[in-house]
């Protein structure tokens, strides 16, 4: 919250970072950071998480005295903690994020550079947006839940592994899966719409931007209120494996095997045991309830994120207008 400050209005800043992430780039650019946003009229402090769950209490105390401004700073585990510190506040503060892990989906689906200093001028710029999360029993997302064997993978990568060869080190792991992978008879309640049947996974997206695969869900929104939900049915290894190749160029929505739709609220139920994906990392067993929070937080995001969501709203209306034209 804005204070005065010798009769100036003054702006607060807190940044909470992992500083193990990404070699630990950002803790030696921290006292730029630092610098740039003071010279942007923000009185800017910063907090190094020191464990898992330590950015949610950070977030929760930035909460507590009022700061405009929290960046978080890190990869999607990171952010997705500061989420959750401030997501069930009447006072919110507003988000900005510095990529600064492994694979960075939502930094990505922001269109936030890897460049520290850049991605600090995205703040700068002052494009706020308020943005969809989306909520799963009692956790929060940003990025994605999900569920079935593979998605396993982002939480069984061993950390050394990661930090060594990046978001190779997904690639590699997935590789290592795809001989035991399972199908998985689950019940699917999206909306007014209930699938029932053996899956290999389901994805629940709010962005486009999914284990690094940009094209997985191409259209989605981060402001309409509804997710993209995919569901990939029962499949053979050489069917995975070209579906897989496929969603690398955005050609796997039309595949047989393949539901993609959008849903505000999704349920699953597995009648087996499934694992709750959230962000990259574990969230539970299911099953579940998902729900979108629509524009329930305000983040900086760059030019570029305005024009390819102002592009896809563009795209979508003229596909509606052809449909009424059809009918």
């Amino acid at each position: 919250m804005n204070k005065f400050k010798g009769g100036i209005l003054v702006k607060r800043a807190r940044i909470i970072y992992n500083p193990t992430a990404g070699r630990e780039i950002f803790r030696k650019e921290l006292p730029t950071v630092l610098e740039k946003l003071e010279a942007a009229g923000y009185e800017t402090s910063a907090h190094a998480t020191n464990g898992e769950g330590d950015a949610i209490e950070a977030a929760r105390t930035a909460v507590e005295r009022k700061h405009d401004l929290v960046v978080a700073a890190g990869g999607d585990g990171t952010i997705n903690e500061v989420i959750h510190g401030i997501a069930e506040a009447d006072y919110r503060p507003q988000i900005g994020i510095i990529p600064a892990g492994t694979t960075n989906d939502f930094a990505r689906a922001l269109g936030i550079p890897r460049d520290i200093n850049k991605a600090v001028d995205v703040i700068l710029q002052n494009n706020v947006k308020a943005l969809d999360i989306g909520k799963v029993n009692d956790k929060y997302f940003i990025n994605i839940a999900g569920g079935g064997d593979l998605t396993e993978l982002t939480y069984d990568v061993p950390i050394k592994l990661k930090a060594a060869i990046g978001q190779l080190a997904y690639y590699v792991k997935g590789m290592e899966m795809l001989p035991s992978l399972k199908p998985v008879p689950t019940v699917i309640e999206y909306d007014d719409n209930v699938f029932e049947g053996e899956i290999m996974l389901f994805l629940v997206a709010n962005t486009n931007s999914v284990g690094g695969f940009e094209k997985l869900a191409p259209n989605a929104l981060i402001d309409d209120g509804y997710f993209d939900l995919l569901i990939l049915k029962k499949t053979n290894l050489a069917e995975f494996l070209r579906i897989a190749t496929a969603a690398l160029r955005g050609a796997h929505l039309d595949d047989e095997k393949i539901i993609y739709t959008q849903a505000k609220r999704i349920k699953v139920t597995p009648k087996e045991k499934m694992l709750l994906n959230i962000d990259g990392e574990y969230g539970g067993e299911l099953p579940g309830e998902i729900i979108n929070l629509k524009q329930h937080i305000e983040f900086y995001v760059s030019d570029e994120f305005l024009e390819r969501e102002a592009k896809i709203k563009e795209n979508l209306l003229v596909d509606e207008q052809n449909e009424a034209n059809e009918v």
